[in-house]
C-alpha cells in the first residue's frame, strides 16, 4: 500500500510501500504504535506511542494533532484493513510543521 514516511530529523516526506502493521512498526522503529486520524478520508498517522519518553532529535505536528517526536507513517485504514494513503505529499507539506 502507498504510504508516506515522515522523518523529522531530515524534515522529509517520502512515498513508501507498506503491507502490514509490522511494516509500519519496522519503519517507525518500535512496535508500540499509536495512531491519529489525519483528515476525513481514512488516513492515519502511525507513530511510537512512547516517542517523547525515548527522546528524538526532531519533532513535527500535522494540523492541530499532538506533536510527534519520532519517525511516523501515514497510511489509509478502513476498519482494521490498511489501504493506500489518500493524502498527497505536497498537500501534506502544506499541513505539517517541523518543530
Amino acid at each position: 500500500m502507498r504510504a508516506l514516511l515522515i522523518q523529522p530529523d531530515s524534515r522529509s516526506i517520502e512515498v513508501i510501500d507498506v503491507q502490514s502493521h509490522e511494516d509500519i512498526a519496522r519503519r517507525v522503529g518500535y512496535d508500540t504504535l499509536e495512531s491519529d486520524a489525519v483528515g476525513d478520508a481514512g488516513d492515519r498517522l502511525f507513530f511510537d506511542e512512547a516517542c517523547f519518553l525515548r527522546g528524538s532529535g526532531g519533532r513535527f505536528q500535522v494540523d492541530t494533532l499532538i506533536p510527534v517526536a519520532s519517525v511516523a507513517v501515514i497510511v489509509g485504514q478502513d476498519g482494521d484493513r490498511l489501504c493506500d494513503a489518500t493524502i498527497d505529499p505536497d498537500a501534506l507539506r502544506q499541513r505539517i510543521k517541523f518543530l
